[in-house]
């Protein structure tokens, strides 16, 4: 063999080896992508509560589904508990970012709207105790949320926002529309925040659907036309079983070709029909 056959031939193998070790690289690297993103949806799916209490006058339903390509799984959340009054709290929300760390974040914005609920009933004062707590924590990371109080006494639902998209409502008659409360920052950002409080009449016969942006837009959708299409399924099906409700709200979702997790959570009037 010549010495520039030779030479070649040794260029040859050490690209081989080269490729070699890059594919191995490349298939380690994988795996422990893809083992990141199985553990953030246990961690997902391990924090997201197996059902949500009910009261005369109220009941409610929720789903999750998640990102389609499986990277952008891990930060939106649905809660549902009982106050120390004997009213209910519900909470949804969106964290910023994704995979492990966001639903560890997410576990964490839970814990702390739970304690703080402890303390308050007031959703505005819920969302400012739990806003301070993440500050002080300096991880970085934001949410999105919206959390309510059901008064069982009045039939009505007391909300306040921080940063997260409305909600829509709808009656029986026909009546509805999008819930363009004032609200505060994401929930992690500015020390101090406030966050005023709306009051809501549920109507009887009559729903409020709240999501995250990951049903409402995607590379097909813009949120306006999210929220108008979530809006008219609430329309048409106010006084339906809030469960079938929650499951249709969700499909629009697979509409705006999310590539994003999504959360819905329905609450309904348990009113005279």
């Amino acid at each position: 063999m010549s010495r520039h056959r030779f030479s070649r031939q040794a260029q040859a193998d050490a690209l081989l080896a080269k490729l070699d070790q890059l594919t191995a690289q490349a298939l380690e690297q994988t795996e422990l992508h893809r083992a990141r993103i199985e553990l953030a949806v246990v961690l997902q799916r391990g924090m997201l509560p197996d059902f949500l209490p009910e009261l005369p006058g109220l009941r409610a339903a929720a789903r999750y589904a998640p990102a389609r390509s499986g990277l952008d799984i891990g930060g939106d959340w649905y809660d549902g508990f009982r106050l120390a009054d004997g009213s209910l709290a519900f909470s949804i929300g969106d964290v910023q970012g994704h995979d492990v760390e966001a639903a560890a974040f997410m576990g964490q914005v839970r814990i702390g709207l739970r304690a703080a609920a402890a303390f308050t009933n007031d959703p505005g004062e819920v969302l400012s105790r739990t806003n301070d707590l993440l500050v002080s924590m300096d991880c970085g990371l934001f949410a999105t949320c919206s959390f309510l109080r059901f008064d069982p006494a009045t039939g009505d639902l007391l909300a306040a926002r921080a940063g997260h998209v409305p909600a829509v409502w709808a009656a029986a008659d026909g009546r509805g529309g999008v819930i363009e409360d004032e609200g505060g920052a994401p929930l992690g950002i500015v020390p101090g925040a406030s966050f005023p409080v709306t009051r809501h009449h549920l109507p009887d016969r009559g729903a409020i659907a709240l999501v995250t942006d990951g049903v409402l837009e995607g590379p097909a959708f813009p949120i306006e036309a999210g929220l108008e299409e979530v809006l008219r399924i609430v329309r048409s099906g106010a006084d339906e079983d809030p469960d079938r409700l929650a499951a249709r709200v969700i499909e629009v979702a697979d509409l705006t070709g999310h590539t994003d997790d999504a959360a819905v959570l329905v609450l309904a009037s348990a009113g005279p029909g």
